[in-house]
């Protein structure tokens, strides 16, 4: 019978290929593949070539989401017969030295284009279904031995990927689900990514972790496959009217025995990538697909349906879980963030045209990158941060000139971020420069002013010119009280502030006495748990712990992380060092510290600099799993990825 072969031009730059997978059945795996193919499809003005793959040659079912009449097509298993054959043939004859020569020439005489179809006429998404389904179709399929076929050729696999990452701009491979040489395959040999999709439970979540560590192993220990392999977990069939039972399997339940799916892909996912620590929360607020009709009846294609994308939509979530996936943001990359990179490649591409439209974008851009830099000092990414903060400050003195009120906000915040990273020099020169501006433009006792010669205080101290600091910090004290009175909250801070630098002079007595004042003035103007009043309770904790009241200080901490836990949650940086303080002082008491009123895991227990001390892999592992614990793993058998996993969207220049 004579095919019918498909015409692709080559891309400018080369695709990717994707990989779902599930352990178990009953996900909703190839519907939600089906419908990320027609989104992903519809990308750049329906120009973007998706391919999807049906590699379930057991229960091939990927066909039935679209008009698939030609059931005569030739697939996956009929193209790779022809694999095998053509291998034979060449073994048959000269041996070829180079294993990817081989793949290479096999791979062109055979041709992928003839398997290909086209399934949708208004855009450009194509479909390779598992085979021809006649008669000999299953005998077939048990004689193909993939195993055989690899061990034949190592780089089949591989060069395949290439080669249909140079005509398609996405490869979504639907895999068997299970242990198999064909998932293997699939997880391990092929993709760039690899969607895991699980159901809330142990039977679903059970193997996801056995599966990344052999997948991640074989990409670490030969040398052919130095791949970067990024993992992202999809839950599915999630129950959105029972809120308790959601949040127990989303967290864990230590009494009901449950480690919770999101503390387990972090901590996978730390062993991964070698990573100090690791936080899901915003991607797993977004990304989670809920239990409706169109994931438990037929093969509709949800997104097709609900074009409108209200919130409660499936094309919601689905457009959700692909603004991490497309672009190739990971995982413990928060919404916030992605939001803004977003904005900020916008800008830079009108950056780039130049002219009228550099002109309009140049301040929202410096916007942008500050809000960018904010965002990452408050996760403690103080390398991007900087960044974002030194770009912002360049447009903005191009444009708008050294004393303007945003020039000198991303001034104070640059300097801010400089002292945190022990840059002080370079911090005091900026703020030195801020004061003399804020003092002329606005005069000394401005409160913007007051704020820069504060902030410039907090520099020297930390410069050890500590009476020169103190004799700042009390001026601004002093205007403060005189200005608005001893208990306004702006007197509060100065008082604070001043505390700090009393306790480097080694003042202990004087600072604890300051800082209960603070702290009564704060409980009763801003209430008990107000950010500023647990604030206030930590300062004078660590101070009791200098003078070695344990037992008081103890009593704050506990206060401070109850707080933290009910307000912020368990997965809140500020609650991650409230929880480690707490534990340094129970070990200096010599209290257990599996007494604590805590949930186990934060995972927010150090701050990365920026996303290249990901690839950096762990000396230790911190803290240890039970042996019962199904994602329990030594970091020996997991990979680092490679700088290439960025894909090119570095932190701001």
């Amino acid at each position: 019978m004579e095919l019918t072969s498909l015409s692709l031009p080559p891309l400018s730059a080369g695709g990717e290929v994707i990989t779902f997978y599930s352990y178990k059945g009953g996900t909703g795996r190839t519907m939600a593949l089906s419908n990320i193919a027609v989104l992903l499809a519809r990308q750049q003005n329906a120009t973007a070539p998706v391919l999807m793959i049906d590699w379930d040659l057991e229960a091939p079912g990927l066909h039935h989401y679209f008009e698939q009449p030609q059931e005569h097509k030739p697939g996956v298993l009929e193209f790779f017969e022809a694999c095998r054959e053509q291998l034979l043939r060449r073994r048959t004859g000269p041996l070829t030295v180079d294993d990817d020569e081989l793949a290479h020439d096999v791979l062109a005489a055979v041709g992928w284009e003839q398997y290909v179809t086209r399934v949708d006429q208004g855009s450009q998404l194509y479909l390779m279904r598992a085979g021809r389904f006649d008669d000999s179709y299953p005998d077939r399929l048990a004689a193909m031995q993939w195993e055989e076929l690899f061990y034949s050729c190592p780089a089949l696999f591989r060069c395949f990927a290439e080669r249909l990452s140079r005509h398609f701009r996405y490869v979504l491979i639907d895999s068997r689900n299970g242990r198999s040489d064909s998932a293997g395959v699939c997880t391990t040999l092929m993709p760039r990514k690899l969607v895991l999709m699980f159901t809330p439970g142990r039977h679903s979540l059970d193997g996801l972790q056995e599966l990344v560590s052999r997948a991640t192993t074989y990409r670490r220990s030969h040398e052919d496959e130095q791949r970067p392999l990024l993992i992202y977990p999809l839950p599915s069939r999630i129950d959105m009217a029972d809120c308790g039972e959601r949040l127990q399997w989303r967290r864990g339940d230590a009494s009901q025995q449950i480690t919770g799916y999101q503390p387990g892909f972090e901590e996978l996912i730390r062993d991964c990538y070698g990573m100090q620590h690791v936080s899901l929360e915003s991607y797993f607020d977004e990304v989670q697909l809920q239990q409706t009709r169109s994931l438990a009846y037929g093969e509709q294609v949800a997104v097709r349906l609900d074009q409108g994308g209200d919130r409660f939509s499936m094309t919601r979530t689905f457009e959700a879980f692909l603004s991490w996936l497309g672009p190739g943001y990971f995982p413990w990359q928060s919404s916030g963030e992605i939001q803004l990179l977003a904005k900020i490649n916008e800008a830079r591409c009108g950056l780039d045209d130049g002219g009228s439209a550099a002109r309009a974008v140049s301040q929202p851009l410096a916007r942008e990158l500050n809000l960018l830099g904010e965002l990452y000092r408050r996760e403690g990414k103080l390398r991007p941060a900087l960044s974002s903060f030194e770009e912002s400050l360049s447009l903005r003195q191009r444009a708008l000139g050294e004393d303007h009120p945003e020039t000198l906000a991303s001034k104070i915040n640059l300097a801010c971020a400089l002292r945190q990273q022990g840059r002080l020099d370079e911090a005091q020169f900026l703020e030195e420069c801020i004061v003399e501006a804020r003092e002329r433009v606005l005069g000394g006792e401005h409160p913007d002013t007051l704020a820069a010669r504060a902030n410039l205080a907090a520099t020297l101290g930390q410069q050890g010119r500590l009476a020169e600091a103190l004799a700042l910090q009390d001026s601004v004290l002093d205007t403060y009280t005189r200005l608005v009175g001893p208990d306004h909250l702006q007197t509060l801070n100065a008082k604070a502030a001043r505390a700090e630098l009393l306790l480097q002079r080694g003042d202990i007595q004087l600072v604890r006495s300051v800082q209960e004042q603070v702290l009564a003035a704060h409980k009763r103007l801003l209430g008990l748990e107000h950010p500023d009043t647990l604030r206030s309770k930590m300062a004078l904790a660590h101070t009791l712990l200098q003078m070695q009241e344990l037992e008081t200080a103890r009593s704050l901490l506990d206060a401070v992380l109850q707080a933290y836990l009910r307000r912020l949650g368990p997965d809140h940086p500020e609650t991650g060092k409230a929880r480690e303080q707490l534990i340094d002082v129970q070990l200096q008491l010599g209290v257990p510290t599996d007494e604590t009123p805590m949930v186990p895991e934060l995972h927010q227990d150090a701050a990365m600099d920026d996303y290249g001390d990901a690839l950096v892999r762990p000396t230790r592992r911190r803290g240890t799993l039970t042996a019962n614990n199904a994602w329990s793993r030594t970091a020996d058998e997991m990979v680092a990825l490679d700088g290439a996993l960025y894909g090119g969207r570095t932190p701001p220049r």
